[in-house]
């Protein structure tokens, strides 16, 4: 794969991302289903480590934990870790233990969203900022909501996966 390819690989998963992000924080925030709006962006990141494998989906989890800190409130910093992980363990799950198609997308989308939920509890847990048992009701019905959406979300990024270059073995 050449630089030029690799680049236009990158910059349409990017403008993908953003249109998910712009659909999330402008149009379904305005809808929240019983209290709650679906996340999206760790359903982008998940998309593209099932499609790309491991070291792809660590990769864009960079980016979509930079965009998701940037615009959900919490501890700076720990949500970039967490989606840098979260892209890389799904991608190898993905690309080793899954298949890597819708399926693949929601048992690990499944997986990222929960994982994200027990450290929002866990940390407001600590803070005492509610009870448990409301905070796990909260958690699975945003969990419920943005699983709603993995098809749509997976669609979007299979369309540019089946459009961009890809690398080829020689």
């Amino acid at each position: 794969m050449t630089t030029k390819d690799f680049c236009i690989k990158w910059l349409a998963y990017t403008l993908a991302l953003g249109l998910v992000w712009v659909v999330e924080a402008y149009f379904l925030s305005a809808i929240p289903l019983f209290g709650v709006k679906p996340m999206l962006l760790p359903l982008c990141a998940v998309a593209v480590a099932v499609l790309e494998g491991a070291s792809g989906g660590a990769g864009f989890g960079l980016a979509v934990g930079l965009l998701f800190d940037a615009t959900t409130p919490g501890i700076p910093g720990v949500t970039i870790l967490l989606m840098v992980l979260l892209g890389l363990g799904l991608g190898l799950l993905a690309q080793y233990v899954l298949r890597q198609d819708l399926v693949g997308c929601f048992i690990c989308s499944a997986l990222a969203l929960a994982a994200i939920d027990i450290l929002r509890v866990f940390w407001r847990l600590l803070l005492n900022a509610a009870p448990l048992g409301a905070m796990l009701a909260l958690a699975g019905k945003e969990i419920a909501w943005s699983m709603c959406f993995v098809p749509l979300v997976y669609l979007v990024f299979r369309w540019v996966f089946n459009r961009v270059p890809k690398a080829t073995v020689l």
